[in-house]
């Protein structure tokens, strides 16, 4: 260490007190609270249909934990508490009130009719098969199936298409399985991360590290679209590389996370699973911080 480093930080910390004599420390380091700015754009609101696309090979165990989840999301009244439908709850804090999701119909497209590597143009025309007021297309690949940009700079995406016979623009959402291709950048925290803190992965709550990360990234997605649509509603920054209600808060599970650690969340005592939402049909989820307008907070739900 250099000789006058400490009497380089001693002036500091003389020069500090002298041009804010005022100030406490704590005061001197206070963060601003975190905004997104409503950019007095649509959003979705209401009852909102959600249009399952399955492309690739996907079980029928993995397609109903994804199915279930989304029904956790507006109809859980029996699920034990914390919940899915909670966590869900603050996008009503957003302008317009509550979106209740409901799932609407499935097309399965297991024979990879457009190949084993997508760009967004395949994305578009599969999540084109829906055009339909106040609804969402989810477009979700297989562990096999390679997306242009996946991994190098995304886990999923949302846009919006247009109708051939009308202007009416749809919301759709692309999410891949990262279960063979960067589980430790897009199933973390249920894989080793790729950089960072090596801290131990988290168990997966449903025992899938592909599935239940894509929970995590549908629910990133799903909650950047209601509130975001059409790139003119709640978001921080360029509308071009948006932060949104959750990925405003990344890596944020439970309360105390910091880089790398994910946050003190439940732990299943027989399995050893992490979670900290509940859904139907017992299902447990680990859902990520949403941003709350009300609290200008990332909320969790532990």
């Amino acid at each position: 260490m250099p000789s006058n480093y400490n009497a380089a930080i001693a002036f500091s910390a003389v020069l500090t007190l002298l041009l804010f004599p005022l100030l406490t420390v704590g005061e001197l380091v206070q963060e601003q609270p975190l905004v997104l700015k409503y950019h007095n754009g649509q959003l979705l609101k209401g009852r909102i249909t959600v249009n399952l696309i399955w492309y690739g090979s996907f079980t029928p165990i993995q397609r109903s934990v994804i199915v279930d989840f989304i029904n956790s999301l507006s109809k859980a009244p029996n699920a034990a508490l914390p919940s899915t439908a909670t966590w869900w709850k603050t996008t009503e804090n957003y302008k317009g009130g509550s979106s209740a999701l409901v799932v609407g119909s499935q097309i399965l497209h297991p024979a990879y009719t457009l190949g084993k590597s997508l760009e967004g143009k395949h994305l578009l025309a599969l999540a084109s098969k829906f055009n339909q007021l106040n609804s969402i297309t989810v477009v979700l690949t297989g562990k096999d199936v390679a997306v242009k940009g996946f991994c190098m700079s995304r886990c999923g995406t949302h846009g919006s298409t247009r109708g051939v016979q009308n202007a009416t623009r749809t919301a759709y959402i692309w999410v891949g399985n990262s279960e063979t291709q960067c589980p430790g950048q897009c199933a973390w925290p249920f894989h080793q991360p790729i950089y960072g803190p090596q801290t131990p992965p988290l168990v997966a709550p449903n025992g899938d590290v592909g599935v239940d990360g894509m929970i995590i990234n549908l629910a990133t997605l799903l909650a950047g679209t209601v509130t975001n649509p059409f790139n003119n509603g709640y978001f921080q920054g360029p509308p071009t590389a948006p932060l949104e209600a959750v990925s405003a808060c990344p890596g944020v599970f439970g309360s105390g996370s910091y880089p790398g650690y994910p946050g003190r969340v439940l732990v299943d005592k027989v399995t050893g699973a992490s979670y900290n939402a509940h859904g139907v049909n017992g299902r447990r989820y680990l859902v990520p911080a949403m941003w709350d307008p009300q609290s200008l907070t990332c909320k969790t739900l532990v």
